[in-house]
């Protein structure tokens, strides 16, 4: 081989090597609108009960109303993306997530604030459903779980830096402010749309009528290979969003930690979430998705009952809350990249609709989660453990409910 072939073989590599690092970024932004968008004014929380004059269990509200958007908005994106492609929906979602976020930020009643809160997270969900149908369209199924755990290491940056800017916002301004931030976040994110390119050919869109997508879910519905993994990670989810909507009440509130401070604690999560996802990337394609997936559920669920028995009786006071919650949330890179791959593997040409599916049961989950807090608060953190050990207990159970005959073959991985 000539040193001009060579040399020419390298800038290839280069430049395919930026183009996927560029997309990697992009998608990545796109699946943190969920986090940045409630993480970001979780120090608010106590704040916003005082200035709309309303009480902890509507102000929760907000997340759940938002979670409700979030999983119903994602059953429309899908099955759209599935015919038009990926880059359109997302961008009306875009739009959707600006208008909203404005409407947050000039709300003066709680009744407002909760559905400007529904209209963005309706544009919020658009982002994560179809980077995660663009990672199937381009990867199969280890290569998929491998890319998913990047793009949750590198979106991890939201939520770590969410709760932390907001206390700082808090610090030196409004909540509104936090809000204008967001809107700020939505216009950038379609600014860098430009620069990504659409991954599903024509070839491979779906052509029958959107008033089938109700059948095509239910044929969905009907698949195991799909379905365990989706209840699965809906209860993981579950019990993340029950530690997202109790932990300012708990930290703050109960512990008296500073807006700061409980960024620092929100962030140590984070991290681990970073750590235990770039582990997953190394070991996913050596190890097996399966195999690191069935792990990460053991521990969310004994680091979930831990957390339950030291919130019930006290044990270890801010720490004995801290630590559990670190172990759960940080399982994250083992539990949710490896589901959501393995839910898509079978459906190359359904990859949208099948994201949509997953994401809905996930998020349908939040809402639950984050609804049972209101319904069971006691002015305590027991609600909030509790709720977090039966998500993880539920997680292991639904688990280990797979069975090898749902196990993809070959043929399926390489679709």
């Amino acid at each position: 081989m000539s040193k001009t072939q060579s040399s020419s073989g390298v800038l290839v590599a280069e430049s395919k090597h930026v183009h996927d690092l560029r997309i990697l970024i992009i998608l990545s932004a796109l699946m943190s609108f969920a986090s940045i968008s409630t993480d970001m004014y979780l120090p608010a929380l106590p704040t916003l009960v005082h200035e709309l004059h309303t009480d902890i269990g509507r102000i929760e509200l907000t997340i759940s109303t938002f979670l409700i958007g979030f999983s119903l908005g994602q059953l429309l994106w899908g099955p759209v993306s599935d015919r038009l492609g990926r880059r359109m929906p997302i961008a009306a979602g875009l739009l959707l997530f600006i208008l909203g976020s404005a409407g947050c930020a000039m709300s003066t009643t709680i009744t407002q604030m909760l559905g400007w809160r529904v209209v963005q997270a309706l544009g919020a969900c658009a982002g994560p459903v179809l980077a995660r149908a663009m990672v199937r369209d381009l990867y199969a199924r280890e290569r998929s779980a491998q890319m998913l755990s990047i793009l949750i290491m590198m979106m991890a940056v939201a939520p770590l830096l969410g709760p932390l800017l907001g206390g700082q916002v808090l610090a030196v301004g409004s909540w509104r402010a936090i809000f204008w931030i967001l809107n700020l976040f939505g216009l950038g994110a379609l600014f860098a749309l430009r620069f990504l390119p659409e991954t599903l050919p024509v070839s491979l869109r779906r052509t029958e009528p959107l008033r089938n997508t109700l059948a095509s879910y239910l044929s969905l519905l009907r698949d195991p290979r799909l379905i365990v993994y989706a209840v699965s990670g809906g209860f993981y989810y579950g019990g993340c969003y029950a530690f997202i909507a109790g932990a300012p009440f708990a930290y703050v509130d109960y512990y008296h930690v500073s807006p700061k401070l409980f960024g620092l604690l929100f962030g140590v999560n984070i991290i681990g979430l970073m750590v235990v996802n770039f582990l997953n990337t190394r070991l996913v394609t050596r190890v097996g998705s399966e195999r690191i997936y069935r792990f990460g559920v053991w521990i969310a669920a004994l680091s979930g009952i831990v957390l339950a028995i030291d919130a019930r009786f006290g044990w270890g006071g801010l720490a004995g809350l801290a630590v559990p919650i670190f172990c759960f949330m940080s399982v994250s890179g083992f539990i949710v990249a490896n589901s959501v791959a393995s839910a898509l593997a079978a459906f190359p040409k359904q990859a949208g609709a099948a994201s949509s599916l997953v994401g809905a049961m996930h998020y349908g989950s939040g809402v639950l989660s984050a609804a049972m807090l209101g319904w069971f608060a006691d002015g305590t953190p027991w609600p909030m453990g509790w709720i977090v050990a039966a998500a993880g207990v539920g997680c292991l159970v639904t688990a280990l409910l797979q069975t090898p005959r749902m196990v993809l073959r070959p043929a399926l991985l390489q679709g």
